[in-house]
């Protein structure tokens, strides 16, 4: 009975422990993100803004959120880096794809039971 309640103290701690150890290495992980940042990045904040990086200052940044419309947030705001798939169809595998995909029969627009029942039988 004298072990119980160290023992549950320790219970209680080692959680928290490894909890605020995780939480300061993914604070680590995103202010290293944002002292990386780059002009011409295409970033995501946390308010959810997908945005291009146009200019960096101390401890802000200003993103491009349209053609033209500029604003300014602070460097903290930015939550990742968005990578874009450089990889586009060409005409050739959007044809391949097409030639590839199977034919849909379709149904008459209005058939009886018997003709339904005949033509899945068919099948």
């Amino acid at each position: 009975m004298e072990l119980l309640f160290p023992l549950l103290i320790l219970a209680l701690l080692v959680p928290m422990f490894l909890g605020i150890r995780r939480q300061k290495k993914e604070m680590a992980k995103t202010a290293e993100l944002q002292d990386s940042l780059n002009v011409g990045d295409r970033v995501l904040t946390t308010s959810g803004l997908h945005a291009t990086v146009v200019e960096l200052g101390e401890g802000t940044v200003d993103l491009e959120v349209a053609p033209g419309i500029v604003t300014t947030w602070s460097r903290m705001v930015i939550r990742e880096l968005l990578v874009e798939d450089d990889e586009e169809f060409e005409e050739e595998d959007i044809d391949e794809i097409v030639d590839e995909t199977p034919a849909v029969e379709k149904a008459p627009v209005e058939e009886t039971p018997e003709e339904t029942k005949r033509r899945l039988d068919t099948e």
